[in-house]
């Protein structure tokens, strides 16, 4: 029997399917404590990217007041800003082995309560720092540790997030139950869009790099107040309070699968980080693009991003996890290039270029609408949290932490306008491959314990 039957669409995955198998199926939670579970797991992520938009839309006045000291050069100030940027990245799998081990161990919810606690205080904290003109060196160590603690938060927030979203989710809607964590990554981005857009338009320039900015940050704080209460009122997961009696899979087997989950998500990662988050400065940089056509860009490629998620989450719940994502990734391998020469192309009109970037978003959306779900299926639930957080962080810090260094350096070494093209399309090829491989054995333990979730 194949390893993740949960993630291939089989008959346990699909509606109603499974009934006779799992007795906590046949109870479960009622319909209140899923919402509850749906909402309290998924405002964790829309917090962190919200937050992670909002930094880099105000990179530059950040550059301004934490790493310019008098004399300082602007361009090396925003390099520093940009490295603090993905320095968080790199501390999410230290963060996801250590809370997912924690999760494992104590549950999922002290865990999440901890993470978004952690979370809500670092990036409120980056509202009310001081400055390097206030605080002299100190100023730029003293945002790059927050970054830090919101990295290693970030990195305990997907995989707890996602254990309770599924954990939780009735039979055959682990896929559309997941997809929430998806979608608000949209969300967030789109938020922290909206929020630097009103203030830019509110207040003068001169406001906005003095005490503007900050403003996002501190807008924080009731999010993540509103989060913690959530939390606190969340039960422990069903699956959790079950599994004391399971075995822990060999470690050797929950490396093998995080290993494989990372690589079917490299895809997601790359191409998600490229055509949401770096296809804004590229068409500025590489295309002359202006401001307005960039911010333009974002919106429609996230829009196209967040309608196709959950609508891809509830169709794997039918088909399988694998189809869908491996079209995805077909998808984007063979249309990144076209892509991309429409958006050079004089002769072509804006509402085509727009219309162009908004199916690139929803191709995406195919991928990470079943993502959660397929990655959670594929580890038991003594070493969900951990596992599937671990495969996560590591393929976006690698894969999205890495997107907007590799594709500037080589744009700027080779000339070659097309990087971005070819590094979705290598990476999604990769993740299809990755796709089609067949399970490891921590998900066949998973499968055969009726533990998928």
């Amino acid at each position: 029997m194949e390893a993740a039957r949960a993630g291939d669409g089989s008959r346990r995955d699909r509606p109603g399917a499974g009934k006779g198998r799992h007795p906590r199926d046949r109870g479960g939670p009622d319909r209140a404590r899923r919402r509850r579970a749906l909402v309290a797991g998924s405002v964790g992520n829309l917090i962190e990217w919200y937050e992670f938009g909002v930094y880099g839309y105000f990179a530059t006045i950040i550059a301004e007041r934490f790493f310019t000291p008098e004399g300082g050069g602007e361009a090396e100030a925003l390099v520093k800003t940009y490295a603090s940027f993905a320095l968080a990245f790199f501390f999410r799998p230290v963060g996801a082995a250590l809370f997912g081990r924690l999760g494992d161990r104590i549950g999922r919810r002290p865990v999440l309560v901890l993470v978004i606690s952690l979370m809500t205080g670092a990036t409120t904290l980056i509202g009310v720092l001081p400055t390097y003109a206030q605080a002299g060196a100190a100023a730029p160590w003293l945002l790059t540790f927050l970054r830090i603690l919101q990295g290693l938060s970030a990195g305990g927030e997907f995989g707890g997030a996602v254990s309770v979203m599924t954990e939780f989710a009735p039979p055959g809607r682990r896929g559309l139950y997941g997809s929430w964590q998806s979608f608000t990554v949209a969300l967030g981005l789109l938020g922290g869009a909206g929020a630097a857009a009103v203030l830019a338009t509110v207040l003068t320039e001169q406001q906005l790099a003095a005490w503007g900015w900050r403003l996002p940050f501190l807008l924080t704080l009731p999010l993540g107040l509103g989060a913690l209460w959530l939390r606190l009122r969340l039960d422990e997961t069903p699956a959790f309070r079950e599994e004391g009696a399971r075995v822990t899979p060999p470690a050797r087997e929950v490396a093998g699968a995080i290993a494989l989950g990372a690589g079917r998500i490299m895809g997601w990662a790359a191409a998600g980080y490229t055509f949401l988050v770096v296809l804004p400065s590229y068409l500025q940089s590489s295309l002359d693009a202006s401001f307005r056509q960039a911010l333009v860009a974002t919106v429609l490629a996230n829009a196209g991003f967040a309608v196709t998620i959950v609508p891809a989450g509830l169709l794997s719940d039918r088909v399988g996890r694998r189809p869908v994502m491996v079209t995805g990734a077909l998808l984007v391998a063979v249309s990144s290039l076209p892509l991309l020469d429409l958006l050079q192309d004089p002769g072509a009109s804006e509402a085509v270029k727009g219309a162009a970037v908004l199916a690139a978003g929803a191709v995406v959306g195919l991928m990470a609408g079943p993502g959660p779900a397929l990655l959670s299926e594929m580890f038991p639930t003594r070493v969900r949290y951990t596992g599937l957080g671990l495969a996560y962080a590591l393929s976006n810090a690698v894969f999205s932490g890495c997107a907007g260094l590799v594709i500037t350096e080589t744009v700027e070494r080779t000339g070659n306008v097309d990087v971005p093209a070819y590094y979705a399309a290598v990476t999604c090829a990769v993740s299809a491959l990755a796709l089609a491989a067949a399970p490891g054995r921590a998900a066949r333990r998973a499968d055969a314990a009726g533990d998928a979730g």
